[in-house]
């Protein structure tokens, strides 16, 4: 398998950085590292609306940088910590994705 990583490690808490890359491309495959509502390493305030639309922002840009758009993607994994978030959270992903959502796994 040929692997390329993509961007260095993100920054957590104080900066830190965390043990793994933003993405990677094996084999032909874009696969971008999870992302939390986060601003310089802190989380936002705003609810999972606002939540909700920092992930994808996030990684949205980590697939610009790579050239590749949100029409590129074909699955998604979404942690909700509350599952009543579950309407508000399809609403944002609506918004985003349009109507050529990518397949997802939600939990």
């Amino acid at each position: 398998m040929t692997s390329r990583r993509y961007g260095s490690g993100p920054s957590g808490a104080g900066k830190q950085p965390l043990p793994f890359a933003r993405a990677v491309w094996p084999d032909g495959w874009r696969y971008v590292s999870g992302q939390v509502a986060s601003e310089n390493g802190e989380i936002v305030g705003g609810g999972i609306i606002a939540h909700s639309r920092r992930a994808i922002e996030k990684m949205t840009a980590i697939l610009h940088e790579a050239g590749y758009g949100i029409e590129d993607v074909v699955r998604v994994g979404v942690f909700l910590d509350d599952p009543r978030d579950s309407w508000s959270f399809n609403a944002v992903y609506a918004e985003c994705f349009g109507e050529n959502s990518p397949a997802r796994a939600a939990g």
